[in-house]
C-alpha cells in the first residue's frame, strides 16, 4: 500500500526537497494536520511556540482520497489555525519533505491576537472537494492512526538520510 494510500503524504521529493525553505525562526501558518502536536511531535521531535492565527480569503478544502486538507483560495472565508514560530533550518526541511508535491509553500498575511504579520503556509495546487476539511473529525476520527504513520514515515527518513 502507498504512503498517500494510507492517508500519510508521501516524501515524493526526497529529504531536502527545495533548494530553499525558510530560515530559522520564520513562523509556519498550520492549518491542517500540521496545528496538532501529536502529529508534529512525532516528525521534528518536539512542539514548536504556537498561537492561534486567522488567514482570510482561503479555506481548508477537503481532498479526494486523503485524511488532511489542502489551503485554497476561498473569498469572504477565514481559516482558523496556529502560527508555529521557531522552527528550524532543518526542521523546515523535515516538514517540506513531509508534504505532498501538490503543496507550494507561500508566504501569506495572518492574523494572531491584534497583530498582522507574515509566515508561510502550504497551499494546495491540485483538484478539491467542495466540503471544508473538518479538524474536528480529524481528532475524533483519524489522529490515532494518522500519528502512527507519521512515525513510521519519520522513521524511514531518518534511515534513508543514514544510507544517503
Amino acid at each position: 500500500m502507498s504512503t498517500a494510500a494510507a492517508g500519510v503524504r508521501p516524501a515524493s521529493r526526497g529529504r531536502w526537497a527545495r533548494t530553499r525553505v525558510p530560515g530559522d525562526g520564520q513562523p509556519l501558518f498550520a492549518y491542517g494536520t500540521l496545528r496538532f502536536p501529536e502529529v508534529l511531535g512525532e516528525l521534528i521531535g518536539r512542539t514548536p511556540d504556537s498561537e492561534p492565527a486567522t488567514l482570510a480569503g482561503a479555506r481548508p478544502a477537503a481532498l479526494p482520497g486523503r485524511n488532511y486538507p489542502g489551503l485554497v483560495t476561498a473569498p469572504d472565508t477565514v481559516t482558523e489555525g496556529f502560527l508555529l514560530g521557531g522552527l528550524t533550518a532543518d526542521e523546515w526541511r523535515i516538514l517540506d519533505a513531509f508534504e505532498d508535491d501538490e503543496y507550494e509553500l507561500r508566504p501569506v498575511s495572518v492574523h494572531a491576537g491584534d497583530r498582522e504579520l507574515y509566515a508561510w503556509t502550504y497551499a494546495w495546487t491540485a483538484p478539491v472537494l467542495a466540503e471544508t476539511w473538518s479538524a474536528t473529525r480529524f481528532v475524533t476520527v483519524e489522529l490515532p492512526g494518522y500519528q502512527a504513520k507519521c512515525a513510521a514515515w519519520r522513521r524511514d527518513l531518518v534511515l534513508l538520510s543514514e544510507t544517503v
